[in-house]
């Protein structure tokens, strides 16, 4: 039976061209106003800080149409779920959650439930969704968020399902509502996509080509933020490094730091730097701005080089490793965190071993370790593997170990010392304690009163575990 919707094609967004990329204008049509008044959303939200930020996005276009959130999915008139496509035990979860919404759909038949982000970019689970949960209304790509209102609206219009999901390199889409879900931290897009097609990857298909949002729009953005009260922001891309390259103009990642730093919010992190693009003007601008923390997420993937070389990761162990030595120079007090995939195809046990001495020479503050998962459509699914699930799991625990020993090690520097903490809230379980990450990151439990979401304040530290710590409040900055 022909479609009447267009399947999202991984050969469609696996093109590439070298124009820059169109900025465009969301407005909204004023027929789509009214359409949310009286309604409620709920949003689930899965996966890295892009979909968080997406969700963001999603939240302001809902407010926008006059729709208020809700705290409860029973509650809701629409709910929408943002996918992630990085690993299998991710698609898995979402589609029992599909499942499970079923219920809540028979009982009340006008309740709309969609489907965004990265797994719509996936022509198998378009085909899933379609053909085993008709509960499903409305599906939509990375690359339509901004239609959320249209799409909306023709399933309140023809009560049909809607599917819309681009297989393209993207847009810059500026002027589009948000509704950020924390009060004193944000996330801050200054690109979008990847051109990096490491071979077990599939976000350079889900998310489009590497497009830079103007310089101009994003310092403008921060200093909004500042002005709104926030603490910190965090500068947000696949490959932050990357910036401007795309643009063919004279301004790197290294200059945009710069200029953020100007604004003077209080804090400034970034998210995700890529060795092959860490040149010395980024080096230069965290060193000399105040307002840049102290801290480096520097993926390392595999510590053996031939692995990298069939990861497509661009570099070699030992420029990673030269890389991580200058940085660890020239940055003094740094903290350091990093991604391992262990189980790549074929890895040997030798090639693991290369991946536990890098640990060793790194002795990183933390690191978010996997097993390899099959990616379909991406290079690395069509290599023969003949390791035994059962080795990787063996593998992953030994790395973890090491991990751990690294981390506490690396927090006893803390101990007895007195950091500046950003407070994110207090304990649910004890309303004397609250949390909060001082400048290198490292996440603080700590005893205290008359404090609130967005504090800055002095803590000594008191215990040291391994990804954590342990204080008592001496005073409150601000």
């Amino acid at each position: 039976m022909k479609k009447d919707y267009i399947m999202p094609s991984l050969n469609d967004a696996r093109k590439r061209n070298k124009e820059v990329s169109q900025k465009l204008l969301f407005s909204l049509d004023e027929k789509y106003k009214q359409l949310g008044e009286g309604k409620r959303y709920f949003i689930i939200t899965h996966g890295c800080q892009a979909n968080q930020r997406d969700s963001e996005t999603m939240a302001g276009i809902l407010d926008s149409l006059g729709y208020t959130s809700c705290n409860d999915e029973k509650d809701a008139d629409v709910i929408i779920i943002n996918t992630c496509a990085v690993r299998q035990g991710a698609e898995e979860k979402v589609l029992g959650e599909i499942g499970a919404l079923k219920r809540l759909k028979m009982k009340n038949p006008e309740l709309v439930i969609a489907l965004g982000g990265c797994m719509a970019q996936e022509e198998k689970t378009v085909e899933t969704i379609m053909e085993k949960y008709r509960q499903v209304d409305i599906i939509f790509g990375t690359h339509n968020i901004t239609s959320l209102p249209k799409l909306l609206y023709d399933v309140y219009t023809s009560r049909k399902r809607k599917v819309e999901v681009f297989s393209k390199m993207g847009e810059i889409i500026e002027n589009v509502p948000v509704t950020r879900f924390m009060s004193h931290k944000a996330w801050v897009n200054i690109m979008y996509g990847c051109d990096k097609f490491c071979t077990y990857c599939i976000v350079p298909y889900t998310r489009g080509k590497e497009r830079s949002r103007d310089k101009n729009d994003i310092i403008a953005e921060v200093e909004q933020l500042k002005l709104q009260g926030y603490k910190e922001i965090c500068l947000l891309g696949q490959n932050v490094n990357a910036y401007g390259k795309d643009l063919g103009i004279d301004y790197t990642f290294g200059d945009l730091l710069n200029d953020v730093a100007k604004t003077g919010i209080a804090r400034i992190r970034f998210m995700t730097s890529h060795p092959w693009d860490f040149d010395d003007t980024m080096i230069e601008a965290i060193r000399n701005n105040a307002n840049i923390m102290p801290y480096i997420h520097l993926p390392l993937q595999s510590g053996n080089s031939e692995i990298l070389r069939k990861m497509n990761r661009r570099y070699t162990r030992e420029e990673y490793l030269a890389l991580f030595d200058k940085l660890k120079q020239q940055l003094p007090g740094f903290a350091f965190t990093t991604d391992i995939i262990v189980g790549f195809p074929n890895e040997s046990d030798e090639a693991f071993e290369d991946t536990l001495s890098a640990v060793d020479h790194c002795q990183y503050d933390n690191a978010f370790t996997f097993i390899y998962s099959k990616r379909e459509g991406t290079p690395a699914a069509m290599m023969e593997d003949y390791i035994e699930r059962s080795v990787k799991e063996e593998r992953l625990q030994r790395l973890n170990e090491k991990v751990a020993y690294y981390a506490n090690k690396n927090n006893q520097r803390f101990k007895d010392q007195i950091v500046e903490v950003l407070v994110d809230g207090i304990s649910k379980r004890n309303s004397n304690i609250y949390s909060g990450y001082t400048p290198e990151n490292k996440l603080v439990n700590f005893s205290a009163s008359d404090v609130k979401t967005g504090d800055l304040v002095k803590v000594k530290i008191t215990e040291v575990m391994s990804f954590s710590l342990n204080g008592v409040m001496i005073d409150k900055d601000h």
